[in-house]
């Protein structure tokens, strides 16, 4: 029997160790390509950081706009030279006026007037067979008195002397001035757009995760160069035969086309150059629809005969309306477009070749 009387013995802890505690701050893998995004900030501080990008960008185009209408001589100097290249075009556009000669006259190197003549004659003077005529007006003395002899050109500069062809006028006296600030304005946008794409990025990158800036930054770049391929692609190529035809199918028609209005004339230019540039994004904007999933190979495959026709109606209504040129530009952008046929099918065929591989490894 136990002694009633023994001390009871203290209880001893328990030997079997405690469970461990998680670890509040464990490592989480996270995929490289959504690293990234940026610090989080209140609707307030993203609404405040946009409003200094507007005043930044507003700042660099109106700084830009005013440098270039004190520039606005040398801007124009830069658009008058797809006209004077196109004065020196001899191509197949002649034979719509070939019943009709084209007599330029000028007094020095000014130009004075412009004319289409068929009989071949002016006046006594015999113009010969040329289709174009290059008269000169030179005093002369007679008998102690001045007068304007008029006679074949001999002297000109080359730009004048390769052919006459139509000049820029103003028709309205505020004209020159409206024409010079939508110079200014459109010439400021591209002088000042490595300025404004630098606040842009400034307050878009930073938000953007590791892969949509790998993505975005070469979709740029490439957008960037295929722009301005295409702005040169017109600039030198299109823009003359373009200019060279209108005056050529005017003359077919019977209709003197000695000069045309400058302010419709810098239109056309400037917008003609500036759809050329944004038809030859065309790939860029395609490419990203098929990485976004909206369209595959077969799709694009399927709309090759609809895009043909929107590149003949896009040469229709960005170009003078006649077939040479409609067909100068709608080539090269169909051409784009079957280069993005061509990367879609390269994209998804890989796609099919690494879901394979996978496959048989598991």
């Amino acid at each position: 029997m136990a002694d009633s009387s023994e001390a009871p013995r203290p209880e001893t802890p328990d030997a079997t160790p405690a469970p461990a505690l998680p670890d509040p701050s464990p490592e989480v893998s996270v995929d490289e390509d959504e690293e990234g995004g940026g610090p989080v900030k209140s609707f307030l501080e993203h609404l405040e950081d946009l409003r200094w990008v507007i005043i930044k960008t507003g700042a660099a185009v109106m700084i830009a706009m005013v440098v270039c209408l004190l520039a606005v001589n040398q801007i124009v100097t830069i658009l008058k030279w797809p006209l004077e290249r196109s004065h020196r075009v001899q191509s197949m556009f002649d034979l719509w006026s070939k019943k009709n000669q084209q007599v330029t006259v000028f007094l020095g190197t000014n130009k004075l007037s412009s004319f289409s003549t068929q009989n071949r004659q002016f006046g006594a003077l015999d113009l010969g067979t040329n289709r174009n005529v290059l008269l000169q007006l030179e005093p002369v003395q007679m008998d102690g008195h001045q007068f304007l002899e008029i006679k074949p050109a001999t002297n000109l500069p080359p730009d004048l002397a390769a052919g006459g062809g139509p000049g820029l006028i103003f028709l309205d006296p505020a004209a020159p001035f409206i024409s010079s600030l939508h110079l200014a304005f459109f010439a400021g946008l591209i002088l000042a757009a490595p300025f404004v794409f630098y606040f842009l990025g400034q307050f878009i990158v930073p938000a953007l995760r590791f892969k949509e800036k790998k993505y975005g930054l070469r979709a740029f770049a490439l957008g960037l160069g295929l722009f301005a391929t295409g702005v040169c692609f017109c600039y030198f190529g299109i823009m003359p035969f373009a200019l060279r035809a209108a005056e050529a199918y005017s003359l077919w028609m019977g209709v003197q086309m000695p000069d045309w209005r400058a302010e419709t004339y810098f239109s056309f230019v400037t917008k003609f150059m500036l759809g050329m540039g944004l038809g030859f994004e065309l790939p860029v904007v395609l490419l990203a629809l098929v990485k976004i999933g909206i369209l595959d190979y077969q799709k694009l495959a399927s709309m090759r005969r609809y895009m043909i026709v929107i590149n003949l109606i896009l040469g229709a209504l960005l170009t003078t309306p006649e077939v040479f040129t409609q067909l100068l530009m709608a080539v090269p952008l169909q051409v784009l477009y079957e280069i993005a046929v061509w990367i879609a099918w390269y994209w998804e065929r890989k796609e099919k070749k690494l879901a394979a591989a996978a496959g048989r490894n598991d």
